[in-house]
């Protein structure tokens, strides 16, 4: 659509996905219902793609260091806003349901306390199967119970993942860490949405927990 082309002439990345990503998306039938638009279906089959959303993922933690930083560097806006408002529609279709799933992370050891309250502050991709989880690490599991996120595997890149979308603003508190030495299991349950989230992202501030992490 034409609000990407400005991103497209700052952000090669973007722009190299973005038309990758509606070749896909037309070749598996350009399928938009439930969604709004088409431009929702492209967003998450391009997140889902292997080329973007290590690089989106890091730019949205840095964006929220300063107003600054997200005014002038941060340019994926467009997909931001796009992958936000699909979970939302995808989310009310569903039932507003809330579910138990599984994200897995390699290399890194996250640390948190019972009660903590916490968020993701990223785009969070989950499974509702434990082992497919572990395809992707095993150094963190992530048990959560999420009331926000959306199940996508209809937009996904892979339809094999039983892949449920968690988005940046969705809360959490800690309800149980088993720390296994070198691993550790977290528990999170989900306790509704940092209503502040936008505006505390753009002011560059996160008091909801240190995980800026991947």
């Amino acid at each position: 659509p034409a609000l990407n082309r400005s991103e497209f002439q700052k952000n090669s990345l973007f722009a190299e996905v973005w038309p990758e990503a509606v070749e896909e998306w037309q070749r598996l039938g350009s399928r938009v219902y439930p969604l709004s638009n088409s431009a929702q279906a492209i967003a998450l089959m391009a997140y889902t793609m292997d080329d973007l959303y290590e690089e989106f993922n890091y730019q949205v933690r840095v964006a929220g260091r300063s107003p600054q930083e997200y005014r002038d560097n941060f340019h994926f806006k467009t997909l931001h806003f796009l992958l936000a408002d699909a979970l939302a529609t995808l989310r009310v279709k569903q039932g507003q349901k809330c579910r138990c799933v599984f994200r897995g992370v390699k290399k890194y050891k996250f640390k948190a306390n019972v009660g903590d309250i916490v968020r993701f502050g990223q785009f969070a991709s989950t499974s509702l199967c434990e082992g497919k989880a572990k395809k992707f690490g095993t150094t963190t599991m992530f048990v959560v119970r999420t009331c926000y996120g959306a199940y996508i595997e209809e937009f996904s890149y892979f339809d094999d993942e039983e892949e449920v979308l968690i988005p940046p603003f969705e809360k959490f508190e800690v309800t149980n860490v088993i720390d296994y030495g070198e691993n550790v299991e977290i528990h999170l349950n989900s306790i509704g949405i940092d209503s502040k989230y936008n505006c505390e992202w753009l002011k560059g501030r996160d008091s909801l927990g240190p995980w800026g992490h991947p």
